[in-house]
C-alpha cells in the first residue's frame, strides 16, 4: 500500500554579503573567566524539512476459549485441565515464556450438570510462532477450543522508537537539503546552529488496550496492514554558511 506524498518541505537561504559583514558591530570581548554571547556566525541558511515513517505491530494476542459440562465436577474440570496443559506445553515448546499466557477459569453448576469453562491468552512476539502454535491446537483439539483472531498492537517501547527515528529522518532531510542549496552557490554547509522540531503527527496503530472490530474474514497480512501505525515530523533548522566549497569534496 503506498503511502501518502509527504508535505513539500520549504527551503530558502540568504546570504549575507562580505560588506554587510564588515559593516556590522564588532561584539565586546567577554572578560576571562566569563562566557558571552555568541558572536555573530554571519551568513546562514534556513531550512525546513519533513520525514514520515511506518511500523507494523509487533505484538499479538491470541483467545483460546474451552469447556466441558460433566454430571460430575472432577469429570467436568479434569477435561478442561488436560486441554490446558496441553495448550500450554505446545505454546512452551516453541519459545513462548510462561509470562506470557494468562489463564482465566470458572466454575459454575448448570441445572443437573457441572460446566467449568477456561480461557488462555497467549501474546505473541514472532507471528510465525503464533500461527505455528494456533495451526497445531486446531489439527489436535479441534472444535474443543474456540481461537479467536489475533488481536496486533505496538507496545509503549515501539511507539517511541518510530517518533524518533521519524525525528532523526526530518532531521537528515533537512541536513540534505541545507546541502544542496550550499552547493548551488558554491558554498559549504557548515555546524547546526538551531533544529527545532515543528509538527509531529501519528495516526493508525493499535494499543494493547484497543478492542478490536475487525470482521473475522480479514486475513493475517490484512489484520497487520490495519494496525501499522504512521508518523510524520517536520523540523526547522538554521546551519552556518562556510566559505567557498572545496572542490576535492565537491569531486568526491
Amino acid at each position: 500500500m503506498a503511502l501518502p506524498a509527504p508535505p513539500p518541505a520549504r527551503v530558502f537561504a540568504e546570504l549575507v554579503p562580505a560588506q554587510a559583514q564588515a559593516q556590522a558591530p564588532t561584539p565586546t570581548p567577554a572578560p576571562a573567566g566569563r562566557g558571552g554571547p555568541p558572536a555573530p556566525t554571519g551568513r546562514e541558511v534556513h531550512v525546513s524539512g519533513s520525514a514520515e515513517l511506518s511500523a507494523g505491530p509487533d505484538r499479538a494476542r491470541v483467545s483460546l476459549r474451552l469447556g466441558s459440562r460433566k454430571e460430575e465436577a472432577g469429570a467436568a474440570r479434569s477435561s478442561v485441565a488436560r486441554r490446558l496443559e496441553y495448550i500450554a506445553q505446545s505454546a512452551r515448546q516453541r519459545g513462548v515464556p510462561e509470562e506470557n499466557m494468562t489463564v482465566t477459569e470458572d466454575f459454575s453448576r448448570v441445572e443437573n450438570t457441572y460446566q467449568m469453562e477456561a480461557e488462555v491468552c497467549i501474546i505473541f512476539s514472532d507471528f510465525g510462532k503464533m500461527q505455528n502454535v494456533c495451526n497445531l491446537l486446531i489439527e489436535k483439539l479441534g472444535t474443543a477450543v474456540t481461537i479467536s483472531p489475533p488481536h496486533f498492537y505496538h507496545t509503549p517501547e515501539a511507539t517511541d522508537t518510530l517518533r524518533r527515528q521519524v525525528c532523526v529522518a526530518a532531521v537528515g532531510n533537512t541536513r540534505r537539503k541545507a546541502q544542496e542549496v550550499c552547493r548551488l552557490f558554491g558554498q559549504s554547509l557548515g555546524k547546526p546552529l538551531l533544529i527545532r522540531e515543528e509538527e509531529t503527527k501519528e495516526w493508525g496503530g493499535h494499543i494493547d488496550s484497543h478492542l478490536s472490530n475487525s470482521p473475522d474474514s480479514l486475513t493475517l497480512q490484512e489484520r497487520i496492514q490495519n494496525a501499522t501505525a504512521y508518523a510524520s515530523c517536520r523540523v526547522f533548522a538554521v546551519f552556518e554558511i562556510k566559505g567557498k566549497e572545496n572542490r576535492r569534496n565537491k569531486l568526491l
